[in-house]
């Protein structure tokens, strides 16, 4: 080749994507596709020079030498200098399917969610949607180093809305479940029908009151806020960029002594990564560990940047270069039960579910709109409420923390950033937080 490289990686992911979607009683959308997208990318003395190509160049010999020669003249329009640190490799064994949803054919998939749209039915059900996706991936992976990858890998999963309307109030019910050992869809119109029973249900309950409280996550709500909250601070890019409120602060107390949060990609869950898309091992990476700052989630890039943690947290969609990403990322298990916290609570509040929200790494500063709640009056649940949500700054609500329970859950859902969006798990056991601030329809 006529100009050096320093580095170079070429993954190709072929596949096909199967959707469904069925928008109030009509079937929208049923269909496969087919795709295989290629991405290289080639480190040269000044910089990276990253190509997103058809799969079936990867096979041709223009990929060794034409394409290379190509990605090593584009890193040149850079003037910067970027170090990248080798990492271990390796290929975790890809978990066994419990059902394989390609035994199942297209129409009775579309029949099974047409039979999950009517178990949604109720007096004040004004509008219903479920969707089904399915991708089944075939993933391959080399780099100038001779590691070689090749596996495959199928995700599944649904999700249904149910919304209510009465006296122009008007509420939603929202139930979803994905995975990657396959997915019983044949007995899930239970998930249905809850979804629609909440929507009714909120129709009935209180507007949220809001102010300073304790406050009860439930595993949903509390899995969010470790994700968004404190998963994406501690990622490399945005911690070496300034744009976050960890910067500089490893080997310091940001939380509670009982907070563990990790981020594991090698774990069987929805966002298991057999090795990250810039091959290097994936494995389990103590962000916080007993309220101390201990790691950085990474690529090779911004390991050897700002080091504390480890690689293996690199992921791309199909042709497209990786970024820092999380994966499975969860809070750990702790002493109390749920009776417990509810009892320590003695008065405050239950939040359950999420409806999404929105944080700012930089700035420390989150708010979280949780689906439902319920008020705790002296150690018991009693009123359903809606319309609530938990704002604050990150570090100080991680102080806040005074019991974190026994009962971890997990939740498959994706993520967004930097215009991908990646398969992801978020997780945690109940928790108790002492002066939360909550946000209502009302304040006292």
């Amino acid at each position: 080749m006529s100009q050096p490289y320093r580095y170079y990686d070429v993954r190709r992911v072929t596949g096909e994507v199967t959707q469904i979607d069925v928008d109030n009683g009509k079937v929208e959308q049923a269909g496969s596709s087919f795709f295989d997208k290629a991405v290289i990318r080639v480190l040269g003395e000044k910089g990276w020079g990253v190509f997103s190509i058809s799969g079936q160049e990867v096979d041709s010999e223009k990929l060794s030498n034409t394409l290379i020669e190509e990605a090593i003249s584009a890193s040149q329009v850079t003037n910067i200098h970027i170090p990248i640190q080798e990492t271990s490799s390796k290929l975790h064994a890809i978990p066994k399917m419990k059902e394989n949803p390609a035994d199942i054919s297209l129409d009775e998939k579309v029949a099974i969610l047409l039979d999950m749209y009517k178990a949604t039915e109720g007096t004040n059900i004004v509008s219903r949607r479920i969707n089904y996706i399915e991708k089944d991936e075939q993933v391959t992976f080399s780099d100038c180093l001779g590691h070689s990858y090749d596996y495959h890998l199928c995700r599944c999963g649904f999700s249904v809305m149910a919304v209510a309307s009465r006296s122009g109030v008007v509420q939603m019910g929202y139930e979803r479940d994905h995975t990657i050992s396959g997915l019983n869809i044949k007995h899930r119109q239970d998930l249905a029908r809850e979804a629609a029973e909440r929507a009714e249900k909120l129709l009935d309950a209180k507007p949220a009151k809001g102010g300073i409280l304790r406050a009860v996550l439930d595993p949903e709500l509390a899995g969010v806020f470790a994700h968004e909250a404190v998963g994406h601070a501690s990622e490399g890019d945005l911690v070496k960029e300034g744009s976050s409120i960890l910067k500089d602060r490893i080997h310091e107390c940001i939380g509670s002594p009982l907070l563990t949060i990790v981020d594991d990609p090698s774990l069987p869950e929805f966002g298991f990564c057999p090795v990250d898309d810039e091959g290097s091992e994936t494995k389990r990476t103590e962000i916080i560990s007993n309220g101390i700052l201990q790691a950085y989630l990474h690529s090779k890039e911004t390991l050897s940047a700002i080091g504390n943690g480890d690689a293996g947290h690199c992921r791309g969609m199909p042709g497209v270069e990786p970024i820092v990403r999380m994966s499975n990322t969860f809070i750990e298990n702790g002493d109390a039960s749920y009776d417990e916290i509810i009892s320590e609570c003695n008065s405050g509040i239950l939040l359950k579910g999420s409806r999404g929200g929105q944080v700012d790494p930089g700035r420390g500063m989150f708010q979280f709109n949780a689906e439902y709640g319920y008020l705790i009056e002296n150690g018991e649940l009693t009123t359903m409420v809606r319309d609530v949500s938990l704002s604050g700054e990150i570090l100080q609500t991680l102080h806040t923390i005074a019991l974190v329970g026994n009962d971890l859950a997990l939740h498959p859902g994706y993520c967004g950033k930097g215009g991908q969006t990646v398969p992801v798990t978020d997780g945690s056991p109940h928790l108790l937080l002492e002066k939360a601030i909550v946000g209502g329809c009302e304040i006292d």
